[in-house]
């Protein structure tokens, strides 16, 4: 039996095409990116982030239809709507500072102001990492498949067989 790697061709089973299908594209990051920063509404977006009318009110339905964001009316002006992250949205925070990191590293060269801190310390946040159960940091070679139906919640000896199954990840 050969080593086991991801479906490629199976991607209605992966998560990664359809979280960018409800992310969409650059504009919504810059909008996911501005409500992180308390951007509430529309006419702030609009003169925030730069972005199109037209471009702002379709980023902004395709948000909300896919759970993202929540619209609500305005307490005090029922005219005016407020767009606040669900629960949903909250949970894409920690892949906004991984790209960001990324793109701090790799594409600009230098790091953002103002920096990221922890709010108690005041002490700017770590990399994002790939941790283990036991809270080790892991890279690529660290890292394998293995079938969901062979994977338990007990650490257990791995037998030679069984690391035979398994294909790292960035092999070939």
């Amino acid at each position: 039996m050969g080593k086991l790697r991801e479906p490629l061709n199976e991607i209605a089973n992966c998560g990664l095409p359809a979280a960018l299908e409800a992310i969409g594209e650059r504009w919504s990051f810059m909008i996911l990116r501005a409500a992180f920063n308390g951007v509430r509404h529309f006419e702030e977006f609009l003169s925030e982030i730069g972005i199109a009318r037209n471009i702002l009110a379709n980023r902004l339905t395709r948000l909300t239809e896919a759970g993202i964001l929540h619209r609500n009316p305005c307490p005090d002006d029922r005219r005016r709507v407020e767009y606040r992250l669900t629960a949903k949205g909250l949970d894409f925070l920690p892949t906004m500072i991984a790209l960001r990191q990324w793109g701090e590293r790799w594409e600009t060269g230098v790091p953002s102001n103002p920096v990221l801190c922890d709010e108690r310390d005041r002490r700017p946040i770590m990399q994002v990492s790939i941790r283990s159960h036991d809270d080790r940091i892991l890279n690529n070679m660290d890292l394998c498949w293995i079938d969901a139906s062979e994977v338990s919640a007990k650490a257990t000896e791995i037998t030679p067989e069984e690391r035979s199954k398994v294909r790292k990840l960035g092999s070939a």
